[in-house]
């Protein structure tokens, strides 16, 4: 195999399996090449991602030691994404009656949801995370989008119990938006105790769900290690009931009479 060739390849391999530590004996053995020469190709790919803003290779010394790529976007990159799902949000002919905006279509476009499944990944350190949890149904296609980026499963939390899952836990919430007690489940073999979580969701108003997530997880005994919603809106006239989270943009405002939409960046970028 040409050096060309396995460059592409091993780019390829760490593309597609994040956080997954690989020893150099198997990169020798799999391209038939010299462990020098593999080290050299290492060193060309990991350059290339830290230029690109997409990550870099980790080593790990000694006998059970090797290389792993961690995820990563940078800045620019992520505020370049974001800004595009900007320009397209203000655009007036997503105005639902009620003051809602449509998103399902963004949220159903892979290239869209993989993009913010980047800069998601990129917010948190994940250095530690065990799963993505999200709740049915918005959140699925970002928490998928996350978990693909730093290689851990996905917790879909429920609002009905589903006898394919065998026992649950269920909790009890308050809604935000309508003040209603609502319910929301989750499989007792779903996440193990002492579990680090990141919670994913599409969006937040005054963070009732969100907050019921949590709450649920303290029934696993699981630590919420950090909280990400696409879309926050700005509501002055409701106490919002999170407040560390990270949003990737702010709906300031839609008026359906002069019909407007205001977008602007999310707090991922305040710092």
């Amino acid at each position: 195999m040409k050096r060309s060739e396995r460059l592409v390849a091993m780019t390829h391999y760490f593309l597609e399996n994040p956080k997954t530590l690989s020893s150099l004996p198997y990169f020798v053995e799999k391209y038939d090449a010299a462990k020098s020469s593999i080290s050299e190709d290492i060193d060309i790919i990991n350059d290339m991602f830290k230029k690109m803003g997409i990550g870099e290779l980790h080593t790990v010394a000694g006998a059970a030691g090797g290389v792993e790529y961690i995820p990563d976007l940078s800045k620019e990159e992520a505020e370049s994404i974001v800004t595009h799902l900007i320009t397209h949000l203000e655009d007036a002919s997503r105005i639902l009656p009620g003051g809602y905006v449509y998103m399902s279509d963004l949220l159903g476009h892979p290239k869209y949801v993989q993009d913010i499944g980047k800069v998601f990944a990129s917010a948190f350190d994940h250095s530690e995370v065990d799963y993505i949890v999200t709740v049915a149904t918005k959140g699925i296609p970002l928490a998928y989008a996350v978990a693909q980026v730093i290689g851990v499963p996905v917790v879909i939390i429920r609002r009905d119990p589903k006898v394919t899952e065998g026992s649950t836990v269920s909790i009890n919430y308050v809604s935000g938006s309508s003040r209603k007690i609502q319910t929301m489940v989750l499989a007792k073999r779903s996440i193990k105790k002492d579990a680090n979580v990141l919670i994913v969701d599409d969006f937040m108003k005054a963070g009732g769900t969100i907050q019921g997530m949590i709450s649920l997880m303290d029934e696993f005994e699981a630590n919420v290690k950090g909280i990400g919603v696409l879309a926050e809106a700005e509501d002055e006239d409701e106490e919002r009931k999170v407040q560390d989270y990270i949003s990737l943009i702010k709906m300031m405002e839609v008026d359906e009479q002069n019909q407007t939409i205001k977008v602007e960046k999310g707090n991922y970028f305040n710092s």
